[in-house]
């Protein structure tokens, strides 16, 4: 029996949390600052039991809630931000802007500031601290990087002993059902940026030019084949090309061609092979047809590792709190990436997706995260919200999941 009931008292909170959630995903605010989302996380907090403090530089928010008893500290992270998106799905509270909130952060944000309502109710009760992260930047702009760099980890006065993170799915998983592995769990983001330099001419006759566009073509069909020839299939890479600029008119030829590649790796040595053999295969195509190349490969955000042990622990968590049919172990690494990889670079811990398509939506025909078209469930927040605050109550009375009695503190 779980002994704080975080779980009924998360379900009677429901609509308050609704409404939070709704009025966030009116407002949608992308990058690093997010000056009307950080109000309104911060009129939510107002009047618990925490130590609140915003970013220097960015529209972070970061909260201590202090426990009744000395113990360890546990981190929950929750991302703020939207995407450069403009909404179709028609909802009444959909936002009338070209931002959206695609990919369910409002509703973490909506969950941890939830999570942080049950857990100071039982303050007295918590042997530890927990950090609550309410972070910006985290679609491309490392608003995690941000906030280790200002302190974050240091908040409490000791570095946190395990971190958790939840992320929704719009698609590919069920409603409420929750899940994630030990290991890689999401990708490496990397992006390649290759602009070919040739010589213009006339359509009609190319032999008194050098065709950028023909070597930018054979550099995107070559990495395709050199990826396969190159990495285990057991540990892969993913190459997808998402721009390619050249030219003005069809009888012109132009002097350079510009593509732009997303590079998705699943470990540290994958990643360093993918960075310097791409640059290599774009100069040697370069050379072979006489243009010049400029070829840059970025690294954005490295691979998210959980921790085995926390990873078992969290989806022992998941399934005593709600039950055996709400946990689905993730079977492999998703190609998606995620600054929170970060954090988990400093400190054990896990994170874990949350399935919440439309109810009644089939989850493999939904609209996927990032989708103008992307809905999610309302329903899932009390119980995202309850596993946020499970993960750190257990984790600082060190209670066994798996039996419900106590251990002590971690």
């Amino acid at each position: 029996m779980n002994p704080l009931n975080l779980r009924d008292d998360a379900r009677a909170m429901s609509d308050d949390l609704v409404r939070l959630r709704r009025s966030l995903h009116r407002i949608p605010e992308v990058g690093l600052e997010l000056p009307r989302t950080q109000e309104a996380v911060l009129a939510e907090l107002d009047g618990l039991p925490l130590e609140v403090r915003t970013g220097e530089g960015i529209s972070s928010v970061t909260a201590v809630l202090r426990g009744g008893q000395p113990g360890p500290t546990v981190l929950l992270r929750g991302d703020m931000d939207a995407l450069p998106v403009a909404e179709r799905t028609g909802l009444d509270f959909a936002a009338d802007t070209d931002r959206m909130h695609a990919c369910g952060h409002d509703l973490h944000t909506t969950m941890l500031t939830g999570a942080a309502r049950l857990l100071a109710a039982h303050r007295e009760r918590l042997a530890g601290d927990v950090l609550f992260m309410f972070q910006p930047g985290e679609e491309g702009f490392d608003g995690a990087r941000h906030m280790l760099a200002e302190g974050l980890l240091n908040a409490t006065g000791r570095r946190p002993d395990a971190a958790y993170a939840i992320h929704v799915m719009s698609a590919g998983l069920p409603s409420g059902v929750f899940g994630t592995r030990g290991g890689p769990v999401l990708a490496a983001a990397n992006v390649l940026r290759v602009t070919v330099r040739g010589e213009g001419g006339h359509g009609s006759m190319p032999h008194r030019a050098k065709d950028p566009v023909q070597a930018a073509c054979a550099m995107v069909g070559a990495l395709q084949a050199w990826i396969t020839r190159t990495f285990d299939i057991f540990d892969p890479v993913v190459l997808t090309v998402g721009t390619f600029h050249a030219g003005t008119q069809q009888n012109i030829i132009p002097e350079t061609a510009v593509f732009e590649a997303s590079v998705r790796s699943f470990s540290p040595q994958a990643q360093a092979l993918v960075k310097d053999g791409t640059v290599e295969v774009c100069r040697g195509i370069a050379t072979a047809f006489g243009v010049s190349v400029d070829a840059d490969f970025a690294e954005l955000y490295p691979v998210t590792v959980n921790d085995h042990a926390e990873a078992a622990f969290a989806a022992d968590v998941v399934r005593d709190a709600l039950g055996e049919e709400r946990y689905g172990a993730l079977p492999q690494p998703l190609p998606g990436s995620e600054d929170f990889s970060r954090v988990l670079d400093e400190i054990p811990g896990a994170m874990l997706t949350l399935g919440a398509p439309p109810a009644g939506a089939d989850p493999e025909r939904s609209p996927n995260n990032h989708s103008p078209l992307a809905e999610f469930d309302d329903a899932v927040l009390a119980d995202g919200a309850a596993v946020y605050a499970e993960l750190a109550a257990r984790r600082l009375t060190g209670t066994d999941p798996k039996t419900g009695a106590g251990a002590g503190a971690a």
